[in-house]
């Protein structure tokens, strides 16, 4: 279900299994109040979600303060967000950014628009991976629902395992929250955790190891970019 990376006075980070839920699924315990009973808090809090099928990096705070304070970090986007995903379609460009509104589409779906009215934002690398794939590192730099399943569909390039968005058929989802950077109470902390589940996972890069130090594409729009960047 997870495995535990970090655990300190204010917050714990684990390493989320893909195919698990933040929240009560089919009748299984919460994964949250999971991992409280295994650490043996009374409560943690949930300041930001992983989709079910999203394996990686989840921050869980330990008290109501801390709860507080990190909901404001990732409101106000000083929490760095990286991610790992692999598809088995080509994009139609290697890097850049993929900015636009989303809407609702059919059932749990959602699509990219060119509206920019309250747009959607993920800057994005990508390498070859095993022959007939391609592996992206994503860095949203907003928090919508879906984001960057959706974006990369928008490139032509569906998240192998992703059937919400016609990725081919694999043995997982596969998009992985590698990486969190952000400071607490003046104390800088950086957490990465490779994928550790899933067959088709290739070697990662040397220059991904450290995704905050890359120069990332432009991206950069009125309210959205002013405010974001680095």
């Amino acid at each position: 279900m997870y495995s535990l990376i970090f655990c300190g006075d204010d917050f714990l980070v684990i390493n989320k299994s893909p195919g698990i839920s933040v929240h009560k699924d089919n009748n299984e315990q919460p994964l949250v109040a999971k991992v409280a009973a295994d650490i043996g808090d009374k409560q943690l809090y949930l300041v930001h979600r992983l989709d079910k099928m999203t394996s990686g990096l989840l921050l869980l705070a330990r008290n109501q303060r801390a709860a507080a304070t990190l909901s404001g970090l990732f409101a106000n986007r000083n929490i760095e967000k990286f991610y790992l995903a692999l598809s088995g379609k080509k994009p139609t460009k290697k890097q850049g950014a993929v900015i636009g509104d989303m809407v609702k589409s059919r059932r749990s779906a959602w699509k990219l628009t060119k509206g920019r009215s309250n747009p959607a934002m993920t800057q994005f690398f990508s390498v070859a991976g095993a022959p007939g794939q391609r592996l992206f590192l994503c860095k949203p730099r907003t928090g919508k629902t879906h984001q960057i399943r959706v974006a990369l569909k928008s490139l032509g390039s569906a998240i192998l395992g992703d059937d919400i968005y016609g990725g081919d058929p694999a043995d997982r989802g596969y998009l992985h929250a590698y990486c969190l950077k952000f400071t607490l109470d003046g104390e800088q902390h950086t957490f990465t955790c490779p994928p550790e589940i899933g067959e088709a996972w290739p070697s990662i890069p040397d220059n991904w190891q450290a995704p905050w130090a890359l120069t990332w594409p432009e991206a950069s729009i009125s309210g959205v970019g002013s405010k974001d960047k680095q």
